[in-house]
């Protein structure tokens, strides 16, 4: 086997392995991205998670959002769907005093009536990229019903797109069920984070690890 080609972009750590410029600057970065980053997740509540925090880091850092996970997950009930679902205007108010996340009361407000949302997919009729999904489906099967027929290979940071067509439809249908804080960049995102696409560049350790997606972007699974 031949070795990786190393570009600009990726930076090849103490361990010897190639990561993305944004994984190697810290250590939480590094390990979120050697450990967890676009790893399937497909289970509701993981997916919830996951969606509630890419909707509170629009306009932020990542880093801003990663170390303050353990406070979000305190504060939205490790982010138990219908405990969520049922926080009220006090608990809004609790939250936008609560020093471990991002006190935006937009995005908080949002997190809430996501996790109602959430709920109501269960029973919802018709749900998924082709409409197939019934009643007994979850946000995690919705989410997943949109999983491309090939996923990116890019080189370099710039070659990794922000949206698209899948991320553009996942959140025209989100939307359509009352979720808020969902546009095409952060569906793509939240794809990105759930092994959902993989837009490891060609060259780092993880491309192609997650056991959905071959290094050279065609489906294993």
């Amino acid at each position: 086997m031949s070795e990786p080609t190393h570009t600009p972009d990726l930076v090849v750590g103490e361990d010897g392995l190639a990561r993305p410029r944004w994984a190697a600057v810290h250590e939480d970065l590094r390990a979120y991205y050697d450990t967890e980053w676009g790893l399937p997740v497909r289970d509701e509540r993981g997916v919830f998670e996951r969606l509630a925090l890419e909707g509170f880091q629009s306009g932020l850092s990542w880093a801003t959002i990663l170390r303050r996970r353990e406070g979000f997950r305190r504060a939205f009930a490790d982010f138990d769907v219908d405990a969520v679902a049922a926080y009220g205007p006090a608990e809004v108010e609790a939250l936008l005093a609560d020093t471990g996340i991002i006190r935006h009361r937009g995005k908080i407000e949002a997190t809430v009536s996501n996790a109602r949302a959430t709920v109501a997919l269960r029973t919802a009729e018709g749900l998924g990229a082709r409409g197939d999904l019934g009643p007994g489906s979850d946000l995690g099967r919705l989410v997943w019903s949109y999983r491309p027929a090939r996923t990116p290979a890019p080189a370099v940071s710039a070659e990794v797109p922000t949206t698209s067509p899948g991320s553009r439809a996942l959140a025209k249908e989100l939307k359509s069920h009352g979720f808020r804080f969902v546009g095409p960049t952060t569906m793509f995102a939240l794809m990105e984070a759930i092994g959902l696409v993989d837009t490891h560049l060609v060259g780092s350790h993880r491309r192609g690890t997650s056991g959905v997606w071959a290094a050279d972007g065609t489906s294993v699974s």
